[in-house]
């Protein structure tokens, strides 16, 4: 059995969902996996920070009150957020950065990648910024350094769909995909079906915790352009820039729209998807579209995701799971310390 000291930067609902599932789990996980995590120092901007090389209770990190500096409350806590000693100094072998995405510069997520992987520890992501922006970088510094760098939830959430395509999928050839990757918009999609106005499901949507208080970079595709980025970087092997990506949204369907659409037997859905040509180009878009009832895409409603993988000698390959949620995505963190524990074992 291997224990891994971690450190968590961001402590909004993913690192705070894997604390708790460290809190619950990490006893069966020795037996089931292996493994287990010590947390030795936590890091938020709103938070503070903490650390301890001894290890800190899962389970109390998890009842801290969402309050300003609330690290302040804890023995050895401060209210200050500590970024760069947390990431290089609490002696953790793996950090788990789940800190806001920037659309723009993947700051200060890139930052906090690049000074763990400088120094040797593993990463393990959530954050869409650094992985669209800048992965390319990022990989090449955890290979010189030699330590994994994994951002299954980058995508799907809990959803693996990356290292699904990747480890299931060679030699079908994959030459393109449709994704419904916007829990939030899809919602807001099926929720107009059921016959709210579109400033109706939103505000539904925020109250489920669905959708931020500015919804815009859901609804406008915003967040789906970067996943598509992502995508076709990964499994197209493109070199895709964000503004490769022609984007546009759902905020101009009426409800008229989406009636009109049912009558017809078609749904409106908001479709990620990159296609790879004869000549090796890729081309990508974030929009709108009617789906017929027959799509593999049709069907996924509420927030749930799904991509369906244009292949060679399969056809469509179509996984649909969660897209969103807290432990949902914390799964998604423990699936990629898995993926590295499995790698440290091998060597």
């Amino acid at each position: 059995m291997t224990e891994y000291k971690i450190a968590l930067v961001g402590f909004g609902g993913v690192n705070r969902g894997l604390a708790q599932l460290i809190a619950e789990r990490n006893q069966a996980w020795q037996k089931e996996l292996g493994l287990s995590l010590k947390i030795v120092g936590v890091t938020d901007l709103f938070l503070g920070s903490i650390m301890a090389r001894d290890g800190l209770d899962a389970a109390e990190l998890v009842k801290l009150p969402s309050a300003r500096g609330a690290f302040a409350q804890m023995p050895g806590g401060s209210a200050e957020a500590f970024n760069e000693t947390i990431i290089k100094q609490a002696g953790a072998d793996i950090i788990a950065e789940a800190t806001f995405t920037n659309p723009v510069d993947g700051e200060p997520a890139t930052t906090f990648c690049r000074w763990a992987l400088e120094g040797g520890k593993h990463v393990v992501t959530t954050n869409k910024g650094p992985i669209a922006l800048h992965a390319d970088e990022l990989k090449a510094l955890a290979k010189r350094n030699g330590v994994c760098f994994e951002y299954e939830g980058s995508v799907m959430s809990g959803t693996p769909v990356i290292r699904m395509a990747r480890e299931t999928l060679p030699g079908a050839v994959i030459s393109g995909f449709e994704g419904i990757l916007n829990g939030t918009s899809n919602y807001v999609l099926t929720r107009m079906e059921e016959g709210l106005s579109f400033a109706d499901a939103v505000r539904k949507a925020q109250e489920l915790g669905y959708a931020e208080a500015d919804p815009t970079a859901d609804v406008e595709g915003h967040d789906v352009r970067l996943k598509v980025v992502i995508l076709a970087n990964e499994l197209l092997d493109a070199k895709l820039t964000v503004n490769d990506v022609n984007c546009s949204g759902i905020t101009s369907l009426s409800p008229a729209d989406i009636e009109r659409a049912h009558q017809s037997g078609e749904r409106w859905k908001l479709i990620g998807s990159a296609t790879r040509n004869a000549a090796g180009a890729v081309s990508a878009s974030v929009e709108a579209r009617l789906l017929d009832n027959s799509h593999p895409l049709a069907g996924i409603s509420g927030a749930t995701n799904a991509v369906s993988f244009n292949t060679e000698l399969l056809g469509a390959v179509t996984v649909s799971g969660p897209g969103a949620g807290r432990i949902e995505t914390a799964f998604a963190l423990l699936s990629d310390i898995v993926a590295i524990h499995k790698s440290v074992s091998n060597k």
